[in-house]
């Protein structure tokens, strides 16, 4: 393992162009991650945690109503948020790179825009760099018990081995842990991959080929915003347990 003082990403990429058709009639006139749950935009939200990460830039790719989201983020001080429009959808792998020059050459994060989790004992992103071995890894995804995740009812994503490693889930079968949408990735994952739109889960695929993705669990909540009955679930349990409390 590399020890945290060693590498520490300073730039990260938020997946923001959408059109989250699943959460309609909500996101007519709203771009998904400018959802408000418990009074803070999605996106916010996870840009906040990559700045407490140290992360010095972000990257939000944008599309469906991209303007909304560029003019929202215009009021954030800090970090540098630089902008990657995409003229047509590119999909999460198409996403990532073509903003690739914008990230650098040493590992990044990656974060879904439209999700949202709260930290465990342990930020989430110090738990990533902790276990993050340069010689074996091109990506580190963080997972989330599949039955344990609010707002979740689907079968999973992976399994893992006890080092990290992971595998898909059974064709026609269901696994333990489902992807959160957050995940730390080197560069060289995109070598060779192919133009224009296509999704981060061919690279993942070629990474599970050669054993070089793995995955850690998040040891706290992790919400699934996919339907306004998700949002809901997420509201419910936010301003319950926070009751009066400014959180993040």
């Amino acid at each position: 393992m590399i020890a945290a003082g060693e590498i520490r990403p300073t730039r990260a990429m938020v997946l923001a162009a959408g059109f989250g058709t699943r959460m309609q009639p909500i996101t007519d006139n709203l771009p998904k991650p400018l959802i408000e749950v418990a009074g803070r935009t999605l996106i916010d939200r996870a840009i906040d945690r990559l700045a407490d990460a140290g992360v010095e830039r972000v990257v939000v790719n944008l599309h469906h109503l991209g303007d909304k989201i560029e003019n929202h983020l215009k009021a954030r001080a800090t970090p540098e948020i630089v902008f990657s429009p995409e003229p047509k959808l590119l999909e999460t792998g198409g996403g990532v790179s073509s903003a690739l020059p914008l990230l650098g050459t040493a590992p990044f994060y990656v974060v879904n825009g439209d999700i949202c989790w709260l930290n465990g004992p342990s930020e989430t992103f110090s738990r990533l760099l902790a276990v993050w071995n340069e010689e074996e890894m091109d990506g580190m995804l963080l997972l989330h018990s599949t039955v344990d995740a609010y707002g979740y009812r689907g079968k999973g994503d992976f399994c893992a081995e006890p080092d990290g490693r992971l595998t898909r889930r059974p064709e026609n079968g269901v696994s333990p842990w489902v992807f959160t949408g957050v995940q730390m990735l080197h560069p060289r994952l995109f070598a060779d991959a192919p133009e224009g739109a296509f999704s981060l889960n061919l690279l993942y695929d070629r990474a599970l080929e050669a054993e070089r993705l793995y995955g850690i669990i998040h040891d706290g909540e992790w919400f699934h915003i996919g339907t306004p009955a998700g949002l809901g679930e997420a509201e419910t349990y936010l301003n319950t347990r926070y009751a009066g409390v400014k959180h993040r």
